[in-house]
């Protein structure tokens, strides 16, 4: 509960409140300068700013052609159904189910909500004068969705550059812990004290879901924003540390799901050779270490990590194949070899 006041109360939310109530505001007072019996309609024009309003300046061009589209098609129906009976329950249900068939079109997106509710307005608020409310109501709203994209355009249109970052970083860190405390697991006496690392696989994979949807709105909230050329950011180049990171993560949950079954379930066919934890535990700190140098070190530092983590990678997977050691079962070693041979392949795509 207190989690979700706290998001209401947010910055970014208080903003975008703020610039709903100046456009709603604004377009309060240009309505009744408008031609004919549009003037008659003003407060449609503030819900049309509101219809308008949405967290980046192409989601809001994108929301309102989508709104006035529905009522243009909501109006066309009520219009079309007037010329032939006047407004009676038959005639409310016929638009009704119309309306919402014709919301099922594909690409209405947030207009399709409007097409019913357009038509029911013109055939009981109308009344014996739809042809002035149908104009007023398209009008108003109109005049409503253009200022709502012109305020948040032109006053501090919103960029979420930053929090994209920052979903990147967390995750990397995130991924950089699961990687030592599986390093950690391994050097303990089994079972280990300390399981929570064996749970984190969902949540991971919830994370990395989150990461994209961050990526996404940086790069929605960059498009028709006259603040981009302000703030200089590489999109594309989030994108494709995204891209690795997701691969990353699903070699974690591999590893994860891997070393919890083979320690805490009975019926897993599979074992890790005693001679080989201690040298995986120093091949899982190695590369958890490069996770964690892609934010705070620099070039240089990076690459001899990953030089380590390689060397600490191929010297056990070299030993794997050269020792004589036979345990009682097939030895799940191999598999967690390969995904950490995999992460450093994906950490590194595109390096120079």
């Amino acid at each position: 509960m207190r989690d979700s006041v706290a998001a209401a109360l947010s910055g970014p939310r208080l903003q975008l409140a703020s610039k709903a109530g100046l456009a709603a505001g604004l377009a309060f007072l240009i309505a009744p300068l408008m031609p004919g019996a549009a003037a008659q309609y003003p407060y449609y024009a503030p819900l049309g700013a509101l219809v308008a309003m949405y967290e980046n300046v192409s989601g809001s061009m994108k929301q309102g052609v989508q709104t006035l589209v529905g009522l243009g098609l909501g109006i066309g129906l009520a219009f079309l159904l007037v010329s032939f009976s006047d407004p009676s329950p038959v005639t409310v249900a016929v638009v009704m189910g119309l309306g919402v068939l014709l919301a099922g079109l594909p690409r209405l997106g947030a207009g399709r909500d409007w097409i019913p509710t357009a038509a029911l307005l013109v055939l009981l608020v109308g009344g014996n004068n739809p042809d002035d409310f149908s104009f007023g109501y398209l009008v108003q709203m109109g005049v409503g969705v253009v200022v709502g994209i012109a305020v948040n355009m032109l006053v501090f249109p919103p960029l979420h550059f930053k929090a994209a970052a920052l979903s990147l970083a967390e995750l990397r860190w995130a991924l950089a812990k699961q990687l030592s405390d599986m390093g950690a697991a391994l050097r303990e006496s089994w079972p280990p004290e300390h399981e929570d690392w064996a749970v984190r696989s969902e949540a991971l994979a919830q994370s990395a879901r989150a990461v994209r949807a961050a990526v996404q709105k940086a790069d929605a909230s960059r498009q028709v924003n006259p603040r981009r050329r302000l703030h200089s950011h590489d999109v594309d180049q989030d994108y494709k540390d995204l891209s690795g990171l997701e691969s990353v993560t699903f070699h974690i949950r591999d590893m994860t799901e891997v070393l919890s079954d083979v320690i805490w379930d009975k019926d897993v066919p599979f074992v890790i050779p005693l001679p080989y934890s201690e040298p995986l535990a120093d091949a899982l700190d190695a590369v958890g270490e490069v996770m964690r140098s892609m934010e705070a070190e620099p070039p240089d530092k990076q690459n001899e990590l990953i030089a380590r983590a390689n060397a600490a990678v191929d010297a056990l997977a070299e030993r794997m194949a050269s020792d004589d050691v036979k345990p009682h079962a097939p030895s799940a070693t191999g598999s967690i070899v390969l995904n950490l041979h995999r992460i450093l392949r994906a950490v590194t795509a595109g390096r120079p």
